[in-house]
């Protein structure tokens, strides 16, 4: 993959603040004209609707003055002096997962971390879900934070408060990798009071921004920071979001880019269950710890472990003998010929078992009488396991 030229970076840095994230007029316009000759033509010319169809000449014009106001070489050095970079689609470094959101796809990224954001998407997971989640939802989505870190698994979220928050500190406890999708530039700590995390991840893991140095995060910029999420990761776990929520936002775009949508189920009598639950009524799998999402996304072999109750003492019986101890009465007690009758087997046969059962606690004899003990023998049970 050869790399983006120098005039088509800075062409797309000044892009980015230009068009909003998402705005597909902008993405129409840049697969048309390619990036260099878009800028020039909103920077320089008089280009009215008929050149660039779809936007009215008032966004025109809006469009033109923030053109003529970029100035990208002052936006890569400001991320450079960060230890970040600008990643553009034909570098080394750019996800190509993200092409799948055609004309929305990023203009570019700005990145800010050591680590390299192509290859870490290839094996990654979104878990995202309310900001004011429970302490319910807080513990599972930092179990899934840390128990995906510890299986090689790159977490994705937004550093927002509640789920998101939960799931990138469960990830860096686990000495793990996550990446924190901003709604801002990647030099503003958006919540403040996430200032220490998010430069937590900008040490051991990636911060990722499509808004350039210095621009600050709006109501509208943290919907539209969902699709990117949605597009860098295999599948998305949604953990506590009432019905309006940005996180089903996030599990509708992985499921038209034909990802993965999965949900942590939660009390059927809390609000913020109402939207997951919704979520399982549909397309989306339920999941109830990393294993399971492991399972649904990674490759052939990572099973989660299988799922029983309890072993009860009579579950570690022969067949033969578990049928003759059905046979007996719940109550009172009954001759061997008719507990052989009752397990279909020979009156012989059914004695030597009843003796086993006894020796094992199971039964008590009465006279020429059997009857179920009041208690079985752990102890039994655990010598009849070995033999």
């Amino acid at each position: 993959m050869t790399a983006a030229g120098m005039d088509e970076r800075l062409a797309r840095a000044a892009l980015t603040r230009v068009f909003e994230p998402g705005d597909e007029c902008g993405g129409q316009w840049l697969r048309r004209f390619g990036a260099v000759a878009l800028l020039e033509l909103l920077a320089t010319s008089d280009a009215g609707p008929r050149d660039l169809a779809g936007a009215t000449e008032q966004r025109l014009g809006g469009y033109r003055l923030r053109a003529r106001a970029a100035v990208p070489e002052r936006d890569l050095a400001a991320v450079a002096g960060l230890g970040g970079r600008f990643v553009c689609p034909g570098d080394p470094e750019w996800p190509s997962q993200l092409d799948d959101l055609g004309a929305a796809r990023p203009i570019g990224l700005w990145v800010r971390g050591r680590s390299d954001l192509r290859i870490w998407s290839l094996r990654s997971v979104a878990v995202v879900g309310a900001r004011a989640c429970t302490p319910y939802g807080a513990h599972m989505a930092a179990g899934l934070g840390s128990g995906l870190a510890e299986r090689g698994w790159v977490v994705t979220s937004g550093a927002a408060f509640g789920v998101d928050g939960a799931a990138h500190r469960g990830a860096l406890a686990a000495g793990g990798a996550t990446v924190a999708v901003l709604a801002s530039g990647v030099d503003r700590a958006y919540p403040p009071g996430h200032a220490e995390l998010i430069g937590r991840i900008a040490e051991q893991g990636l911060l990722v921004a499509e808004l350039p140095p210095g621009d600050h995060p709006t109501r509208s910029r943290f919907v539209l920071r969902n699709r990117v999420i949605a597009a860098l990761t295999r599948g998305t776990v949604v953990v506590e979001a009432e019905y309006r929520s940005g996180s089903l936002v996030t599990a509708r775009c992985a499921q038209r880019l034909g990802r993965f949508t999965m949900g942590v189920p939660g009390p059927a009598t809390s609000g913020l269950s109402a939207g997951v639950h919704e979520l399982l009524r549909g397309e989306g799998v339920l999941v109830t710890d990393a294993a399971e999402v492991a399972e649904l996304v990674g490759d052939i072999g990572e099973l989660a472990p299988s799922r029983r109750g309890p072993v009860l003492t009579r579950d570690l019986l022969d067949p033969v003998s578990a049928r003759v101890l059905e046979a007996l009465p719940a109550r009172g007690s009954a001759e061997g010929k008719e507990i052989a009758r009752g397990a279909g087997t020979t009156v012989d046969e059914a004695l030597g078992r009843l003796y086993e059962l006894h020796s094992l606690g199971f039964v008590e004899r009465r006279g020429d009488g059997w009857r179920l003990a009041a208690r079985p023998t752990p102890a039994g049970a655990a010598r009849r396991g070995g033999t």
